[in-house]
């Protein structure tokens, strides 16, 4: 037997998954969690050596003949977390994550430094918002000049764990996008905007690599850390949503992914840049090959997370009250805004219950107006993709929230798409393991004939279609146009 391991560092735990790419299952899964720092002013951060722990208490985990099976491995990271390194690839502070809105003072000096956002959109693609990387990177000049003093290496979280697996400091266009720092049109680091941190931060970013080569092989110490077989090739890996992207099959023009957990995304495939002036949808590039403009809201599942607790019910009960409600909520509507906003950019956000009458105020419509609010942050990004002439053909649904039924149906009538379920439910780690697959079979004689999109359909497995009905999604749009309302009139208060 021969495998493939795909490696998830998510922001709450990490998943492996080994698979057996002649058999097409998966023949063994694990899974650790992970901590978070977490302060009143936006802080979130996560040490290095809790990453340090959960790959290797993910790899113990895993029985050690099936390890030594691993031919190939692919890892998938959370977008956009800063991981500041000494020259001796040694922390110098702790890693700063894309839910981190500390750093909206840094957005803006950099935006002023560079013009306008217009003119960073004009250079990279992208402006300047708390949840990428760039401002990260000043904030620690900013407010710990000591630490800055000694970072040599700049890193995500997927490149630091290729960089414990190989010793070896790589950097890959799909992850590299949401620096704010990469030029995505060239596919290379945007000098211009490097130096309006340091004259010398370019020299600190990893050297590039394109997503179908290798970010290194298995070295002697991680071999035996671990348990796998020294030698063993590492593909570049990428962002969780560019992983997720794979491990869902969205490799191809007009496919649409969205992702429910703690973070929402909506992510296409496409085969040229997609550029944004609003700045709404992220112009990445995506890690099999092509461009991903994505849309992020930092608050997805979190409304129901918190309204479910308050109202003291489980999942399922928190689902079947939600269904109890009409659509719309009987008025009611929630701004989801418990930790800040990205998109529409509202680092400030602060969540609230609009709408509510004596009559309407009850446990189900409560219930229905979260579980919507989950899905009318990723219509902004609906209405966005279509403004820039993407024609979208169907979403693939992951993430937590996928499991849910009503979500399911929420989804495909307020964006009025069918909608699909992989079979499977580790998108990223899916992904992690089918790019390491195309990066294996690539290095073989013969290899380059390899596609990702070949591989994508035959590995990865899809469930059930979710139709929208045509009267749901009329309504749908009268709702949408209700929170979109609230939204306009609310936003001015947390700029």
């Amino acid at each position: 037997m021969q495998t493939v391991c795909g490696i998830d560092l998510g922001t709450q735990s990490c998943k492996l998954v080994v698979y057996d790419f002649e058999k097409k299952e998966i023949v063994a899964q694990s899974h650790a969690p992970v901590d978070i720092i977490a302060e009143n002013d936006g802080t979130r951060e996560q040490k290095t050596e809790w990453y340090d722990n959960v790959v290797k208490t993910c790899f113990d985990k895993i029985e050690g003949s099936i390890k030594k099976t691993i031919a190939a491995i692919g890892v998938s990271g959370q977008q956009h977390g800063f991981v500041p390194l000494d020259e001796k690839g040694k922390p110098v502070y702790n890693i700063k994550l894309w839910c981190d809105t500390s750093t909206a003072a840094e957005c803006d000096e950099l935006t002023k430094a560079a013009g306008s956002e217009k003119k960073l959109i004009a250079k990279a693609g992208l402006p300047m918002r708390p949840g990428y990387t760039a401002p990260k990177v000043l904030w620690l000049k900013n407010h710990k000049p000591k630490a800055f003093a000694k970072l040599r290496h700049i890193l995500l979280p997927h490149n630091y764990i290729n960089f414990l697996l190989t010793g070896e400091y790589w950097a890959e266009y799909g992850d590299a996008s949401g620096t704010a720092l990469f030029d995505v049109r060239e596919r290379k680091w945007a000098s211009s905007v490097c130096k309006h941190i340091s004259p010398d931060l370019e020299k600190w970013l990893p050297p590039l690599t394109s997503s179908e080569k290798t970010a290194g092989k298995v070295s002697k110490a991680a071999a035996e850390l671990y348990g796998i077989n020294e030698g063993v090739i590492v593909s570049s890996g990428g962002g969780d949503n560019m992983m997720s992207a794979i491990g869902t099959g969205t490799v191809r023009d007009g496919f649409l992914a969205m992702s429910l957990g703690t973070s929402g995304t909506l992510f296409g495939f496409s085969k040229k840049p997609v550029i944004d002036p609003t700045g709404n949808l992220a112009a990445f590039c995506s890690s099999s090959g092509g461009w991903l403009p994505l849309l992020c809201t930092m608050n997805c599942t979190v409304a129901s997370e918190e309204f479910r607790g308050l109202l003291g019910l489980d999942v399922k009960a928190f689902d079947m009250e939600g269904a109890k409600a009409p659509i719309g909520a009987d008025g009611i509507v929630i701004l989801p805004f418990f930790n800040g906003e990205r998109t529409p950019n509202l680092p400030n956000g602060r969540a609230s219950v609009n709408g509510i009458t004596a009559a309407n105020f009850k446990k189900e419509n409560l219930a229905r107006a979260a579980l919507e609010s989950a899905i009318f942050g990723m219509r902004i990004g609906l209405d966005g993709f279509k403004e820039l002439g993407f024609k979208p053909k169907e979403i693939r649904l992951t993430g937590g929230g996928s499991k849910s039924k009503i979500w399911q149906n929420i989804a495909a009538n307020v964006m009025n798409l069918p909608v699909r379920i992989p079979a499977g439910s580790e998108a990223a780690a899916m992904g992690g393991a089918i790019q390491a697959l195309w990066c294996l079979k690539t290095s073989m004689p013969g290899g380059k004939a390899a596609k990702i999109e070949d591989l994508a359909d035959e590995h990865i497995e899809m469930g059930a279609t979710i139709k929208p009905d045509k009267k749901d999604a009329q309504m749908y749009d009268k709702a949408y146009a209700v929170y979109s309302r609230y939204l306009g009139a609310l936003s001015s208060l947390y700029k």
